[in-house]
């Protein structure tokens, strides 16, 4: 069953080098508020089933966290062409028999909060596959950058 999860993010910063390889390295399939690519959600699908690991399907958004929209959750809710570019990667690989996780990561600085949660559940690769005509073209390359110095494992991003 998919689940989704919204998540704040967490208030000490999370050291990459502490993180030990478990068992399970997860595939991380992100956006960052944009509708994610068909080559990406495959590749995600392909390499967790593959692997037989978990898929995280996640869209990382900027917003403000002000204590309503905490409390209630209604800051946010995503378009339905970004909602529907998540659940069907989420659907397929669950059909597969791979576990499927979605989440909704909202931080002001999002790329942060997608790098610290890479870390936290230890991934094994982070797809990076938004929508490029969807963001700007300073965002995604300083977004791109950021990824690319603080991930601490596999990173692939989609085609430009």
């Amino acid at each position: 069953m998919t689940s989704l999860t919204t998540r704040a993010p967490r208030s000490t910063p999370v050291d990459p080098a502490r993180t030990t390889p478990g068992k399970s390295r997860p595939v991380v399939v992100a956006t960052l508020e944009a509708p994610l690519v068909d080559e990406a959600a495959r590749l995600a699908v392909d390499s967790a089933v593959e692997a037989g690991q978990p898929l995280l399907v996640v869209n990382a958004v900027e917003s403000i966290l002000a204590p309503c929209g905490l409390v209630l959750g209604y800051d946010y809710v995503a378009p339905p062409d970004v909602e529907e570019s998540l659940r069907a990667p989420a659907a397929l690989a669950q059909t597969l028999g791979v576990h499927v996780e979605r989440f909704c990561l909202r931080s002001p600085r999002p790329v942060d909060a997608l790098l610290e949660f890479v870390v936290e559940r230890s991934s094994g690769l982070l797809v990076v596959g938004p929508e490029r005509t969807r963001i700007g073209r300073w965002r995604y390359r300083r977004a791109s950058r950021k990824i690319r110095d603080g991930a601490p494992c596999l990173v692939w991003f989609a085609a430009d």
